[in-house]
C-alpha cells in the first residue's frame, strides 16, 4: 500500500538525521513502488523536525509529483535513474555525512582498510568522475544518477555489493532492499569512512585489506553460504 510506503520512506528520512548523517536539510530517502511505477520521496527542503509521513511526495518515473501539494526533493531524478538501472533495490538515500563526504571533496574512494569494511561492501566504496559543465547545467540531477550507474557498469562494480557510492566534490547516495536499509547502509558507509580516514591519518601508506580476508568477511556475511547471524 501507498501509505505504508511513504510511512517506511519518512522513517528512513528520520533515521538519516537521528545518526547524524544529513544535518540541517542535507539528505533525502526514497522508495520505490516498481508494479505502480512510483517513487515516494522527501519534500524539498523542509527541516525534519518539522516532516510526517503524509508529507512524503510520490512522484512518477519521469519525476513528476502525482499526489501531494509539496515539491518532491531536488535529487529525485537521481534516485530515479538508481531505480531504473538497479534491479534490485527498493530505497535509495542521499546525505553530506562528514567523513564520507570529506573522501567524495577530495575525489578519493574510500579503501577497504579492514573486516568491518569487508563486512559491509565488497572492496572500496567508489568515487564517480566530476561532472562536466554541460552536465551540471544542462539536468543536473539526472546526470548525476547517470554518472553514478554508468560508473558502475563501465567498472562492473555489482551494486548489490557495493552499495553505496561518493559523487567527486558532492557527497554520498547509498540504497538497499528498501528505504530503512539504505538508511543503514548510509549509516555503515559513513562509519567506515571515519575508521578509513583515521586510519590512513595514523598509516599513511596503510594497504587495502587482503583478498581472502575480504574474500571471507564479505561471504560469510553476504555470500551463497552466508553463516553469519541466525538466518532462518
Amino acid at each position: 500500500m501507498l501509505e505504508e510506503l511513504k510511512k517506511e520512506v519518512y522513517k528512513a528520512n528520520i533515521m538519516l538525521t537521528e545518526y547524524g548523517l544529513a544535518p540541517f536539510t542535507w539528505g533525502n530517502a526514497s522508495g520505490v513502488d516498481r508494479e505502480r511505477g512510483i517513487v515516494v520521496i522527501k519534500p524539498s527542503g523542509v527541516p525534519y523536525p518539522e516532516l510526517t509521513w503524509e508529507m512524503m511526495v510520490t512522484v512518477d518515473f519521469d519525476g513528476n509529483a502525482v499526489d501531494s501539494e509539496y515539491n518532491p526533493s531536488s535529487d529525485t531524478l537521481s534516485h530515479i535513474e538508481f531505480y531504473k538501472a538497479f534491479p534490485d533495490i527498493g530505497g535509495a538515500v542521499h546525505t553530506h555525512s562528514k567523513n564520507a563526504t570529506a573522501f567524495a571533496q577530495a575525489g578519493r574512494p574510500i579503501p577497504a582498510l579492514g573486516t568491518t569494511h569487508a563486512d559491509f561492501a565488497y572492496g572500496e566504496i567508489p568515487c564517480t568522475r566530476s561532472l562536466t559543465e554541460d552536465e551540471i547545467n544542462g539536468g543536473y540531477e539526472k546526470n548525476t544518477g547517470v554518472v553514478i550507474v554508468n560508473h558502475f557498469k563501465d567498472n562492473s562494480i555489482d551494486p548489490n555489493a557495493v552499495p553505496g557510492v561518493l559523487v567527486h566534490s558532492h557527497g554520498v547516495f547509498a540504497w538497499g532492499k528498501n528505504p530503512v536499509k539504505a538508511a543503514e547502509n548510509a549509516a555503515v558507509l559513513e562509519t567506515v569512512a571515519d575508521m578509513a580516514l583515521k586510519t590512513i591519518m595514523l598509516n599513511p601508506s596503510v594497504n587495502s585489506i587482503d583478498k581472502f580476508l575480504l574474500d571471507k568477511h564479505y561471504n560469510r556475511k553476504h555470500g551463497k553460504n552466508a553463516y553469519y547471524g541466525q538466518g532462518k
